[in-house]
Protein backbone atom coordinates (compact mmCIF):
# COMPACT_ATOMS: atom_id res chain seq x y z
CA UNK A 1 0.00 0.00 0.00
CA UNK A 2 2.00 3.03 -1.03
CA UNK A 3 -1.07 5.54 -0.62
CA UNK A 4 -1.05 6.94 2.90
CA UNK A 5 -4.48 6.58 5.25
CA UNK A 6 -4.98 9.95 6.02
CA UNK A 7 -3.90 11.04 2.48
CA UNK A 8 -6.66 9.41 1.65
CA UNK A 9 -9.15 10.57 4.19
CA UNK A 10 -8.49 14.53 3.47
CA UNK A 11 -9.27 13.79 -0.23
CA UNK A 12 -12.53 11.72 0.68
CA UNK A 13 -13.53 15.05 2.76
CA UNK A 14 -12.64 17.07 -0.85
CA UNK A 15 -14.39 15.11 -3.10
CA UNK A 16 -17.61 16.99 -3.10
CA UNK A 17 -16.21 20.33 -4.23
CA UNK A 18 -14.38 18.81 -7.12
CA UNK A 19 -16.61 19.74 -9.63
CA UNK A 20 -16.91 23.50 -9.00
CA UNK A 21 -14.80 25.62 -11.04
CA UNK A 22 -15.30 28.83 -8.74
CA UNK A 23 -14.66 27.04 -4.92
CA UNK A 24 -11.70 25.45 -3.25
CA UNK A 25 -10.26 23.48 -6.45
CA UNK A 26 -10.25 26.77 -8.62
CA UNK A 27 -6.55 26.18 -9.17
CA UNK A 28 -7.33 22.70 -10.17
CA UNK A 29 -9.14 23.31 -12.73
CA UNK A 30 -6.84 26.81 -14.15
CA UNK A 31 -3.98 24.41 -14.17
CA UNK A 32 -5.94 21.73 -15.63
CA UNK A 33 -6.78 23.46 -18.76
CA UNK A 34 -2.82 23.84 -19.67
CA UNK A 35 -1.98 20.41 -18.90
CA UNK A 36 -4.62 18.68 -21.04
CA UNK A 37 -3.75 21.24 -24.03
CA UNK A 38 0.21 19.65 -23.00
CA UNK A 39 -0.66 15.98 -22.96
CA UNK A 40 -3.06 16.15 -26.09
CA UNK A 41 0.25 18.55 -27.77
CA UNK A 42 3.07 15.68 -26.38
CA UNK A 43 0.98 13.06 -27.67
CA UNK A 44 0.43 14.06 -31.10
CA UNK A 45 4.04 14.85 -31.13
CA UNK A 46 5.68 11.52 -29.88
CA UNK A 47 2.97 9.15 -31.65
CA UNK A 48 2.27 10.90 -34.76
CA UNK A 49 -1.14 11.32 -34.26
CA UNK A 50 -3.55 13.68 -36.76
CA UNK A 51 -4.44 16.43 -34.53
CA UNK A 52 -8.27 16.25 -35.50
CA UNK A 53 -8.30 12.96 -33.64
CA UNK A 54 -5.05 12.53 -31.46
CA UNK A 55 -6.49 10.29 -28.84
CA UNK A 56 -9.07 8.27 -30.86
CA UNK A 57 -8.72 4.86 -30.01
CA UNK A 58 -5.59 5.47 -27.28
CA UNK A 59 -5.61 3.87 -24.35
CA UNK A 60 -5.08 6.19 -21.16
CA UNK A 61 -4.45 5.15 -17.28
CA UNK A 62 -4.63 8.25 -14.89
CA UNK A 63 -3.26 6.87 -11.88
CA UNK A 64 -4.63 9.29 -9.14
CA UNK A 65 -7.29 10.92 -11.13
CA UNK A 66 -9.25 12.32 -8.05
CA UNK A 67 -12.99 13.45 -8.97
CA UNK A 68 -11.90 12.98 -12.80
CA UNK A 69 -11.43 16.10 -14.12
CA UNK A 70 -8.47 15.30 -16.82
CA UNK A 71 -9.96 11.79 -17.33
CA UNK A 72 -13.77 13.18 -18.40
CA UNK A 73 -11.94 15.80 -21.03
CA UNK A 74 -9.42 12.54 -22.21
CA UNK A 75 -12.45 10.75 -22.65
CA UNK A 76 -14.32 13.12 -24.55
CA UNK A 77 -11.31 13.68 -27.46
CA UNK A 78 -12.14 9.88 -27.58
CA UNK A 79 -9.46 7.79 -25.28
CA UNK A 80 -10.60 4.85 -23.83
CA UNK A 81 -9.67 6.40 -20.57
CA UNK A 82 -9.32 4.27 -16.99
CA UNK A 83 -8.93 6.30 -13.78
CA UNK A 84 -7.42 5.11 -10.93
CA UNK A 85 -7.89 6.48 -7.13
CA UNK A 86 -7.36 5.13 -3.66
CA UNK A 87 -9.89 7.83 -2.11
CA UNK A 88 -13.41 6.25 -2.25
CA UNK A 89 -14.69 10.35 -2.77
CA UNK A 90 -13.02 10.74 -5.37
CA UNK A 91 -14.05 7.53 -7.46
CA UNK A 92 -17.63 8.20 -6.33
CA UNK A 93 -17.49 12.15 -7.71
CA UNK A 94 -16.29 11.06 -11.10
CA UNK A 95 -18.26 8.35 -11.48
CA UNK A 96 -21.70 10.36 -10.94
CA UNK A 97 -19.86 13.74 -12.87
CA UNK A 98 -19.25 11.48 -15.86
CA UNK A 99 -22.52 9.49 -15.65
CA UNK A 100 -24.08 13.28 -15.25
CA UNK A 101 -22.42 14.02 -18.31
CA UNK A 102 -22.93 10.82 -20.48
CA UNK A 103 -18.97 10.37 -20.64
CA UNK A 104 -17.65 6.45 -20.26
CA UNK A 105 -14.65 6.50 -18.02
CA UNK A 106 -13.69 3.30 -16.39
CA UNK A 107 -12.79 4.57 -12.96
CA UNK A 108 -11.39 2.02 -10.45
CA UNK A 109 -10.90 1.90 -6.76
CA UNK A 110 -7.58 1.21 -4.81
CA UNK A 111 -3.90 1.02 -5.81
CA UNK A 112 -3.17 0.03 -9.50
CA UNK A 113 -1.34 -2.68 -8.62
CA UNK A 114 -4.21 -4.14 -6.85
CA UNK A 115 -6.76 -3.17 -9.66
CA UNK A 116 -4.83 -3.67 -13.37
CA UNK A 117 -4.37 -6.56 -14.71
CA UNK A 118 -0.44 -8.20 -15.44
CA UNK A 119 -2.20 -8.11 -18.73
CA UNK A 120 -3.44 -4.03 -18.92
CA UNK A 121 -1.29 -1.88 -21.49
CA UNK A 122 -1.70 1.71 -21.88
CA UNK A 123 -0.27 3.85 -24.76
CA UNK A 124 -0.27 6.72 -21.97
CA UNK A 125 0.11 6.98 -18.55
CA UNK A 126 -0.93 9.80 -15.95
CA UNK A 127 0.75 10.31 -12.99
CA UNK A 128 -0.20 14.27 -11.64
CA UNK A 129 -0.17 15.52 -8.44
CA UNK A 130 0.55 12.14 -6.98
CA UNK A 131 4.51 11.10 -6.36
CA UNK A 132 4.15 13.57 -3.60
CA UNK A 133 1.55 11.95 -1.73
CA UNK A 134 3.27 8.26 -2.31
CA UNK A 135 5.55 6.70 0.50
CA UNK A 136 7.48 4.67 -1.72
CA UNK A 137 8.28 6.46 -5.31
CA UNK A 138 10.16 4.02 -7.03
CA UNK A 139 7.99 1.58 -6.53
CA UNK A 140 5.04 3.75 -7.41
CA UNK A 141 6.75 4.73 -10.74
CA UNK A 142 8.13 1.24 -11.33
CA UNK A 143 4.82 0.12 -11.50
CA UNK A 144 3.13 3.09 -13.64
CA UNK A 145 5.77 2.11 -15.92
CA UNK A 146 5.08 -1.74 -16.27
CA UNK A 147 1.50 -0.50 -17.43
CA UNK A 148 2.99 1.35 -20.81
CA UNK A 149 2.77 -0.29 -23.81
CA UNK A 150 6.22 -0.69 -26.15
CA UNK A 151 6.77 3.17 -26.99
CA UNK A 152 3.93 4.84 -24.63
CA UNK A 153 4.39 7.92 -22.89
CA UNK A 154 4.37 8.79 -18.87
CA UNK A 155 3.43 12.02 -17.61
CA UNK A 156 4.55 12.92 -14.25
CA UNK A 157 3.33 16.12 -12.16
CA UNK A 158 4.86 17.29 -9.70
CA UNK A 159 6.95 19.78 -7.16
CA UNK A 160 10.47 19.92 -6.87
CA UNK A 161 12.23 19.85 -3.13
CA UNK A 162 13.61 23.43 -3.35
CA UNK A 163 13.97 26.38 -1.16
CA UNK A 164 11.82 28.29 -3.62
CA UNK A 165 9.15 25.14 -3.17
CA UNK A 166 9.00 25.33 0.38
CA UNK A 167 8.42 29.12 0.53
CA UNK A 168 5.97 28.94 -2.41
CA UNK A 169 4.03 25.64 -2.05
CA UNK A 170 4.27 25.38 1.64
CA UNK A 171 4.14 28.72 3.72
CA UNK A 172 3.06 30.92 0.40
CA UNK A 173 0.34 28.78 -0.65
CA UNK A 174 -0.92 26.93 2.62
CA UNK A 175 -0.58 29.65 5.03
CA UNK A 176 -0.48 33.16 3.80
CA UNK A 177 -2.68 33.07 0.61
CA UNK A 178 -4.39 30.13 1.76
CA UNK A 179 -4.63 28.38 -1.94
CA UNK A 180 -4.70 24.58 -0.51
CA UNK A 181 -5.41 23.83 2.96
CA UNK A 182 -2.66 23.48 5.96
CA UNK A 183 -1.21 19.72 5.30
CA UNK A 184 -1.79 19.25 1.73
CA UNK A 185 1.92 18.83 0.94
CA UNK A 186 4.80 17.85 3.06
CA UNK A 187 7.93 19.37 1.72
CA UNK A 188 9.78 16.45 2.94
CA UNK A 189 7.90 14.33 0.17
CA UNK A 190 8.54 16.54 -3.01
CA UNK A 191 10.59 14.88 -5.99
CA UNK A 192 13.27 16.44 -7.74
CA UNK A 193 13.18 15.38 -11.49
CA UNK A 194 16.40 14.42 -11.47
CA UNK A 195 15.12 11.58 -8.98
CA UNK A 196 12.50 11.05 -11.62
CA UNK A 197 14.58 10.02 -14.36
CA UNK A 198 17.22 7.83 -12.42
CA UNK A 199 13.96 6.28 -10.71
CA UNK A 200 12.79 5.53 -14.25
CA UNK A 201 16.36 3.90 -15.59
CA UNK A 202 15.64 0.63 -14.57
CA UNK A 203 12.51 0.67 -16.44
CA UNK A 204 14.01 2.23 -19.92
CA UNK A 205 12.30 5.33 -19.46
CA UNK A 206 14.15 8.75 -20.19
CA UNK A 207 13.05 12.13 -20.16
CA UNK A 208 11.44 13.15 -23.60
CA UNK A 209 10.17 17.20 -22.41
CA UNK A 210 10.48 18.99 -18.78
CA UNK A 211 9.00 22.43 -18.38
CA UNK A 212 8.15 24.38 -15.06
CA UNK A 213 4.49 25.83 -14.51
CA UNK A 214 3.81 28.75 -12.86
CA UNK A 215 0.33 29.57 -10.99
CA UNK A 216 -0.27 33.36 -9.77
CA UNK A 217 -3.01 32.60 -7.29
CA UNK A 218 -4.41 36.37 -6.95
CA UNK A 219 -6.05 36.32 -10.73
CA UNK A 220 -6.01 32.28 -10.97
CA UNK A 221 -3.66 32.56 -13.81
CA UNK A 222 -1.01 29.11 -14.69
CA UNK A 223 1.04 29.14 -17.49
CA UNK A 224 4.47 27.17 -18.55
CA UNK A 225 7.83 28.34 -17.84
CA UNK A 226 11.69 27.06 -17.87
CA UNK A 227 11.94 27.23 -14.17
CA UNK A 228 11.26 23.74 -12.46
CA UNK A 229 12.07 24.56 -9.29
CA UNK A 230 8.36 24.70 -7.83
CA UNK A 231 5.44 22.90 -10.37
CA UNK A 232 7.42 21.02 -13.22
CA UNK A 233 5.90 18.29 -15.68
CA UNK A 234 7.97 15.66 -17.31
CA UNK A 235 7.21 13.52 -20.18
CA UNK A 236 8.75 9.90 -20.18
CA UNK A 237 9.01 7.65 -23.47
CA UNK A 238 11.19 4.69 -23.87
CA UNK A 239 14.99 4.82 -25.00
CA UNK A 240 15.33 3.31 -28.54
CA UNK A 241 18.02 1.58 -27.57
CA UNK A 242 16.84 -0.99 -25.69
CA UNK A 243 18.34 -5.18 -25.10
CA UNK A 244 15.47 -7.29 -24.19
CA UNK A 245 17.06 -9.42 -21.52
CA UNK A 246 16.33 -13.24 -21.47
Amino acid sequence: MTAIAPEIERFNRLSTTWWDSRGPMRPLHVVNILRLDYVVAQIASHLGRDPANELSGLRILDVGCGGGLLSEALARLGAQVVGVDASPGNIAAARLHAQSQNVTVDYRLGEPSEILSSQERFDVVLALEVVEHVSDVPAFLATAAACLAPGGMLFVYTIDRTFKSFVVAIIGAEYLLRVLPRGTHQWSMFVRPEELSSALVASNLQIRDLRGMRYVPLVHKASWCKDTQVNYIATFTHSAHHKHHP
